[in-house]
């Protein structure tokens, strides 16, 4: 037999076999959706069990496009009943009372809210459900039609990982392996290099704190690590760099730095967990160390990097550069200027300024367009200190360009600073930040 026909031969085998595959997974798809309307109507709450669980285990069999398709058809086909909801409207018009409010609202209430609480009492129903979650999401951006689906499975997982719900745990090297293992995998601020990295992230002038669930025990959801310092560190290297102290070196502190802040489970996303677990272990570390007296964070800067390329290469820009600023940041790409003495000093008054401009006044909706800085000051946070260079990774010269801030918790402060954040959108900031704003420094030549 010559090659060429075998080879047509395996290639034909292996589209037959392509064909079968994805008229079986089509049927999957079919099936779970049929599944999927007898388990809204189902009475008997063993049944919904079985069939929930059946749903469930359907799903994770499925190919990323039937996954797709999937929730397609939940969008479609699990809609209010339309009749149902406009004699609820009318009723409601004609006697607006606590009674046709009650029966409007629930009216209204999507059909796949009911399936998700459903599916969420079968067996792993909330991993599950978390999961399936973070796979919608993936699909979101180029299906923004798929949003009242990820606003329903939101509107749930809010309810069910609420505060009340959550506990804080202490890490220590103590803690079980296989959470360990997973801080290790879920650390993306700062990486872990390994077991001897995190046992030094744990040691006695350390602190890790995480939330967990009932629902998934053994599953962190957030988590972060703390380093017990005397006064605001500017480096994130001089943090990850130190030499263990030794015994009790935690009593010599005076400051807490939150260094590393992780979301844990992509399925979450959104779902707010860091203002809680703030909060709790500035009140843990307070009553275990009385001499703290600062509790501040070390914090990248990840919008500031794209901004700022956005400013120099669109005609939608805000701020108009010379001829020596311009010539002076083409100097930005790479990493090798912050080797260089000259270059990065050079570009250091420019930065500062361009960076305490950005946090202040560059906004998305009300709120700074930097993520990071719309969480701390949303948590009341107060913006303390620009740092110089304080990241030089890869990963913090090409987003931050080397900054890291200091947001500072003033537990004395942080109610009113929250306050006046969320209600007048005033960004509560120190002299510093606006010591570095007062004059833009002036290029003459490069």
């Amino acid at each position: 037999m010559k090659a060429s026909s075998l080879r047509d031969i395996i290639l034909t085998l292996a589209a037959g076999g392509l064909e079968i595959f994805e008229r079986t997974t089509g049927r999957r798809q079919e099936d779970i959706v049929a599944m999927c309307r007898r388990l809204v109507h189902l009475k008997g709450e063993a049944s919904a069990i079985s069939l929930a669980d059946k749903i469930l285990t359907t799903y994770k069999g499925l190919s990323t496009r039937n996954r797709l398709q999937f929730f397609e058809r939940l969008l479609t086909e699990f809609m209010p009943d339309r009749r149902r909801l406009d004699d609820a409207i009318a009723a409601y018009q004609r006697d607006p009372n606590a009674n046709t409010a009650a029966a409007l609202q629930g009216a209204a209430e999507s059909p796949r809210q009911e399936l998700f609480r459903i599916l969420n009492m079968g067996p792993d129903g909330t991993a599950s459900i978390v999961a399936m979650r973070a796979d919608l999401r993936s699909f979101l951006a180029e299906n923004p039609q798929l949003k009242p689906v990820d606003g329903d499975m939101m509107h749930l997982l809010q309810s069910w990982f609420n505060r009340g719900f959550l506990r804080i745990e202490r890490i220590s090297w103590k803690t079980p392996a296989f959470i360990l293992e997973k801080l290790i995998e879920y650390e993306t601020v700062h990486e872990i290099r390994g077991w001897e990295d995190l046992h030094r992230r744990l040691a006695d002038d350390r602190r890790c704190f995480s939330f967990f669930h009932p629902a998934l025990p053994d599953e962190p959801l957030i988590f972060v690590e703390v380093a017990l310092t005397r006064g605001l560190p500017a480096s994130i290297h001089d943090v990850l760099s130190a030499k263990n102290p030794g015994e009790h070196a935690e009593m010599k502190a005076d400051a807490a730095i939150f260094y590393s802040i992780n979301n844990c489970q992509p399925g979450l996303a959104g779902v707010s967990f860091g203002n809680f677990l703030i909060k709790q272990v500035t009140d843990s570390l307070a009553e275990e160390i009385p001499s703290l007296k600062y509790y501040a964070t070390l914090s990248p800067v990840p919008g500031f990097r794209a901004w700022l390329k956005h400013q120099l290469t669109t005609p939608q820009h805000v701020i108009e550069f010379s001829e020596p600023e311009l010539l002076l940041l083409s100097r930005l790409e790479g990493s090798s200027w912050c080797e260089d003495d000259l270059k990065a000093q050079q570009l250091k008054p420019l930065l500062l300024y361009l960076c305490a401009y950005y946090l202040l006044y560059e906004k998305r909706g009300d709120e700074p367009r930097d993520p990071v800085a719309r969480f701390h000051l949303r948590n009341g946070a107060r913006l303390e200190r620009i740092n110089w260079l304080g990241d030089r990774s890869e990963k913090g010269l090409r987003e931050s360009a080397g900054l890291l801030v200091n947001y500072v918790y003033d537990r004395k402060a942080v109610a009113r600073n929250h306050e006046v954040y969320v209600n007048d959108n005033e960004i509560v900031h120190s002299s510093v930040i606006d010591h570095l704003l007062k004059k833009r420094p002036s290029l003459t030549a490069v």
